[in-house]
């Protein structure tokens, strides 16, 4: 029997999108320059609205077949993948010269090249979550707490647009319409509730790795220690 590979994505705008252009929007997004989108509408709606405007539910869907997809929330990659990844493409502040070396040492042992695939699945890194990887790289909590800290206040999972070829293969459905008045109260409670459980959680002692312990270990990314991600 075929596998069903139509799969259905959202993309949260301000702006009705029917036609997602390839080469354009932001490069210092989580994945780097791509369309991202999530299985999630009720995340979307979420992502579509500020505290200022309405926004959209923009509806698609992806014929997957042919694509070759990086799922780096699969338990082939840890932690370190996904924030070596980030580190990237967004900007961090980086607070000391073990931040600084930190982020070559994450690009160098542990990056993976987005690049070379047509969609890509991972954590993404609302306001909340940043923090916690921007905290880690400033030696600040262990690799371990930042693992758990992923998986606090339902932290929602993006899929990512990034070749030509599947733009192609991204078919526009409709939309549905956000208010602001709703999803962004919702939003900002998501992102308190993984503020409240990530400040308990730092109220417990940790002796785990961190990252200026990785660096002096020279720990790579086949070390037990290192949390591997998990599917949902």
């Amino acid at each position: 029997m075929k596998v069903n590979k139509i799969i259905t994505l959202y993309h949260g705008s301000e702006n009705i999108v029917e036609v997602p252009v390839f080469g354009k929007g932001r490069r210092n997004n989580d994945f780097g320059l791509g369309f991202y989108c999530t299985e999630s509408e009720a995340l979307a709606m979420e992502w579509a609205v500020s505290d200022l405007h309405d926004g959209y539910a923009n509806r698609y869907t992806l014929d997957t077949e042919y694509l070759k997809v990086l799922h780096l929330n699969s338990p082939q990659y840890t932690i370190l993948n996904w924030i070596a990844v980030l580190v990237e493409h967004r900007l961090f502040t980086l607070k000391n010269p073990v931040a600084r070396r930190a982020k070559q040492y994450l690009i160098d042992n542990f990056a993976v090249n987005v690049n070379a695939y047509d969609i890509i699945t991972g954590y993404r890194a609302d306001d909340s979550y940043f923090d916690y990887a921007e905290t880690f790289l400033n030696n600040g909590i262990s690799v371990e707490q930042l693992a758990r800290a992923m998986r606090l206040g339902k932290l929602g999972e993006q899929i990512v647009i990034k070749s030509k070829y599947a733009f192609s293969k991204l078919h526009f459905e409709g939309y549905n319409n956000a208010e602001k008045d709703k999803y962004y109260d919702k939003r900002c409670d998501r992102n308190k509730e993984a503020d409240r459980i990530y400040e308990q959680m730092l109220e417990e002692e940790s002796d785990g790795l961190y990252i200026q312990d990785i660096m002096r270990g020279r720990v790579g990314n086949d070390d037990a220690r290192i949390p591997r991600n998990l599917c949902k």
